[in-house]
């Protein structure tokens, strides 16, 4: 193992050295990290379809064609409109050399619930609405497609490296960022831009209040929301080359599944101390829980299986479904985004857990500030 003079530090571990998200607080990782640590309620009755809904933690005045211009946003979905705006913010704060100099060397992994639900539902009506099946916007077509935000960022950034599109419920963004960890320690890439995405529109929440009504297992039907977070992870020593200062290191994932609901904890604590085990870190440095938060009788497991790992005394957990509401897919990147802003920049280790009504658990542990 190689140590960098200047830091001490192993040039190989992988970091984060830059993030951006779109949040109901706003545009940027400034409002999103503003927002949680002030602790602001982003959830409120909203000025459009909500569904089965009174409130919901909508992004503040987006508009596809002000934020983007006009120009390749026509057919353009929310949701590809929100990941390409979010890359665009990261790519800003990383600088312009990321990706101009070796375009085929920055890579995505994007995260999202079904892509844009409202997309492939309007596609499907008018296709059976209207007068003959094949008579449908043809323009509209790619946004029914699951790794329709990934490929348009891609394009629209000029990001030329591996590009992947995973869907994996609440865990999702902890799964792009693994995925995105074994593509840089398999040589696939020097840099990936990591993270997911989920659009609000009513159809999606007409889908998620139906799923979850009358079943003792999900969480409660609840306010949702939308957003993006995304990260860009890269070996430290690329960081440093290129002048960019590392928010965290990445220092494990571990996922598990469970078939009974009744075995969530269980899944919940494997998951966790196999993490905090192969970071080598012990139940009592960890500075920060900042749990999925879903409420009803899952998130009690999940709370249950952290108060067995860490004690009802343990450390402190930051919950963030409360103050912007269910941003499903999207919600364990936005965890992350909060684990990264919310440390005062001394190195501590925080831990980030996600579980699923389906039977998804994951942990993230990352050490904040430099390695």
């Amino acid at each position: 193992m190689s140590v960098s003079r200047a830091t001490g530090a192993d040039p190989d571990t992988l970091v984060v050295s830059g993030w951006s998200a779109a949040s109901p607080y706003g545009l940027g990782a400034a409002a999103f990290a503003a927002g949680v640590r002030e602790d602001r309620d982003a959830v409120r009755p909203g000025d459009r379809d909500l569904g089965p809904y009174e409130r919901a933690g909508l992004l503040p005045d987006f508009d596809i064609r002000r934020v983007l211009g006009r120009k390749g946003t026509r057919a353009m979905d929310r949701a590809t409109a929100i990941a390409v705006a979010t890359v665009g913010m990261l790519l800003e704060e990383a600088g312009p050399g990321l990706a101009a100099d070796r375009p085929e060397a920055v890579g995505m992994v994007l995260g999202t619930g079904h892509g844009s639900v409202q997309s492939i539902m309007d596609f499907t009506r008018d296709s059976l609405t209207g007068e003959k099946p094949y008579h449908v916007d043809p323009a509209a077509f790619p946004n029914t497609v699951m790794n329709r935000a990934a490929g348009q960022s891609a394009i629209w950034h000029t990001l030329r490296g591996p590009n992947t599109t995973l869907a994996g419920g609440a865990p999702t963004g902890l799964l792009t960022l693994s995925y995105a960890a074994r593509l840089l320690r398999r040589g696939h890439c020097e840099a990936v831009l990591c993270g997911a995405v989920e659009e609000f529109s009513a159809e999606r929440a007409w889908l998620e209040y139906r799923a979850r009504t009358g079943s003792a297992h999900r969480q409660p039907a609840g306010p949702l929301g939308e957003g993006c977070a995304l990260f860009l992870l890269e070996p430290y020593g690329r960081a440093l080359a290129h002048g960019r200062t590392a928010h965290a290191s990445l220092l494990s994932c571990r996922f598990t599944a469970f078939h009974d609901p009744e075995d969530a904890p269980r899944a919940v604590t494997r998951a966790v101390t196999e993490a905090l085990k192969d970071a080598s870190v012990e139940p009592g440095e960890v500075a920060l829980l900042v749990p999925s938060d879903t409420g009803g009788p899952l998130g009690a497991r999940e709370d249950a299986a952290l108060g067995a790992v860490f004690g009802e005394s343990g450390p402190p957990r930051l919950r963030l479904r409360r103050l912007i509401g269910d941003t499903s897919a999207a919600s364990a990147s936005l965890q992350l985004a909060a684990a990264v802003c919310v440390p005062d920049g001394r190195r501590r280790p925080v831990l980030i857990t996600s579980v699923d009504p389906d039977g998804q658990t994951g942990a993230v542990v990352l050490r904040t500030g430099n390695p």
